[in-house]
């Protein structure tokens, strides 16, 4: 499907349109959950380090010689173990320092001016395992002079370590939110269009010949687009049935003084003025071959624009093959009709009547004992109707020829001349085809190709 002709599709839009805004919203809500327990997360560690600091500063006292130590270990086992991520250190004035088992013999860089008592001063220093969270006080012992620097802090890596878990977390369950809300868009699209599709497929039964009109169930929204197109469909079957009776009444109009025309001519040369009645019998018979070609053409030029104009090949054939045994019979000519299988073609049954008519009838007329008839499925998806006979046949340069307006290579022969360009004109009208070749049997093959609905 090329991209042009794909975004015309209602269901293609749609379903685009709802991945994007899914995709979308899933991306910009799942940023912003991660960012907010980022927020949450960090404040969690900072609320923590500040509990562990206003412990540690309960817990500290310096000896006689001035150095820093706790009364006892901090509640938290965490700063125990070497290298765990969670660290204190105290400074004295006099460059004394107690430090957390964590450390192991590292320091914590406790820089700048120290804050003043009762602040607290955050930042990020380097530890012995990367980046580090810190927190510094400073703390005056009662009853004594001197200050104390406090630092106790958590790696950083330990607050990615729970946000990279969360964020892994989040966007596997976003992702299957987001798959489960694209399934739902394409079923929400696929119901809501189910209408749509049920109209098509009833505009197909309707133009295949299977329905008449569409029916009257679809949603209130579809609804109006139903009752607009069964108005169209009567109006089109209404002009088609205008059309025909105003061609009949033509023919009847015109037939009923062309025969008066024609009797008089008859009288006429009854009277003895044959000149005079042979000019008046040939323009009549002029005027009646065009008539029959005109009101043909009309007629099925009304045909081919009427929705379910279709007609089964073999039931078609058969009444024609069996008027045929009666009106060639009498002279020994056999017609035999093969049928693959019941095939339908897009023709109304009046026109394939006629056509098949004309074909088989000019057979009957040269064959000398016998004509074939098969209908056969072509490659192209068309019906084929394959007539042969076992006449003399004709010259290759003929077989062209004789789809001319009013053309007879044989003027003993009884007709018009007309039947076979009516053929090939009601077959163009239908998107058909139809040639002559030569026959297996000898004579001339008459084939007619028609598409199927």
């Amino acid at each position: 499907m090329s991209m042009g002709r794909f975004w015309k599709s209602f269901r293609a839009r749609l379903i685009i349109g709802s991945v994007v805004w899914i995709c979308g919203g899933v991306a910009l809500s799942g940023v912003a959950l991660s960012e907010l327990f980022r927020a949450h997360v960090t404040e969690q560690f900072d609320g923590e380090l500040h509990g562990h600091a206003a412990e540690l500063a309960a817990l500290v006292d310096v000896d006689p010689r001035g150095k820093p130590f706790l009364h006892r270990r901090l509640s938290d086992p965490r700063f125990l173990p070497p290298g765990s991520g969670f660290y204190w250190q105290i400074d004295a004035p006099d460059g004394q320092a107690a430090a957390s088992p964590s450390l192991a013999g590292a320091a914590l860089p406790l820089d700048g001016p120290p804050p003043q008592p009762g602040e607290e001063r955050h930042s990020f220093v380097e530890g012995p395992t990367g980046q580090v969270r810190l927190v510094q006080r400073t703390v005056r012992l009662a009853g004594a002079e001197e200050t104390l620097r406090i630092g106790i802090g958590a790696d950083e890596r330990l607050l990615q370590a729970v946000l990279a878990d969360f964020n892994r977390t989040l966007v596997l369950s976003l992702g299957v939110m987001a798959l489960g809300l694209i399934a739902a868009a394409f079923l929400q699209v696929w119901f809501g269009l189910q209408p749509l599709t049920k109209v098509r497929a009833n505009l197909a039964d309707v133009r295949q010949g299977r329905a008449a009109r569409l029916p009257a169930d679809a949603p209130d929204e579809v609804m109006p687009l139903v009752r607009d197109l069964n108005a169209l469909i009567d109006a089109n079957h209404e002009m088609i049935r205008r059309a025909r009776t105003q061609a009949g009444n033509l023919a009847h109009g015109l037939k009923t003084p062309l025969a008066i025309l024609v009797d008089e001519g008859e009288r006429l040369r009854a009277a003895g003025d044959a000149s005079a009645a042979n000019v008046i019998l040939a323009q009549c018979e002029r005027m009646r071959r065009q008539i029959d070609y005109q009101i043909a053409r009309a007629r099925a030029a009304a045909s081919r624009t009427a929705p379910g104009a279709v007609a089964d090949v073999a039931a078609a054939l058969e009444p024609v093959i069996s008027a045929m045994r009666r009106l060639h019979g009498r002279r020994g000519v056999e017609f035999a009709l093969t049928a693959e299988r019941p095939l339908i073609a897009a023709v109304d049954a009046q026109d394939l009547n006629e056509m098949v008519a004309n074909l088989v009838d000019n057979a009957g007329k040269w064959a000398k004992s016998r004509v074939e008839v098969a209908v056969v499925a072509s490659d192209a998806g068309k019906v084929r109707i394959v007539i042969d006979d076992d006449g003399p046949g004709l010259l290759p340069e003929a077989w062209e020829l004789v789809f001319n307006v009013g053309q007879r290579l044989d003027e003993q022969a009884p007709g018009s001349g007309l039947g076979l360009s009516i053929v090939r004109d009601l077959v163009i009208l239908y998107g058909g085809r139809v040639w002559l070749e030569q026959a297996p049997v000898g004579g001339v093959r008459a084939v007619l190709e028609l598409p199927q609905p």
